[in-house]
């Protein structure tokens, strides 16, 4: 296995329902905090969306291993974000057996 290179600093976020006024609810994100990755292009394809084509890319993003339930741990349905680039966790495992370092599946959706 190769060196890591944790030389991305990307924001995780966990999804928020925040009430309405009105008995329902809206859809946000709350900031968890920031971790350095390494994030490895995987894959990608054209798929169709709701307003028309999507570019999917697939990404293997690395980050520095957390104990269950830690709330540095990163979990599916929450987020990475890169500036303006939004990152889907998909699965989170540990990457080695000393389980120093996470391998986290990961999707980003652009409009193409």
């Amino acid at each position: 296995m190769r060196g890591v290179r944790l030389t991305q600093n990307l924001v995780l976020e966990a999804p928020l329902q925040v009430p309405d006024g009105t008995g329902g609810f809206t859809a946000g994100w709350r900031v968890l905090g920031t971790l350095w990755a390494e994030l490895t292009p995987r894959s990608g394809r054209e798929v169709m969306g709701e307003a028309g084509p999507m570019a999917r890319g697939r990404y293997r993003i690395t980050v520095r291993g957390a104990p269950q339930g830690a709330a540095r741990r990163p979990v599916p349905g929450q987020r990475f974000r890169l500036g303006a680039r939004v990152f889907d966790i998909l699965s989170v495992a540990e990457r080695d057996l000393s389980g120093r370092y996470l391998a986290c599946e990961a999707q980003e959706e652009v409009a193409s």
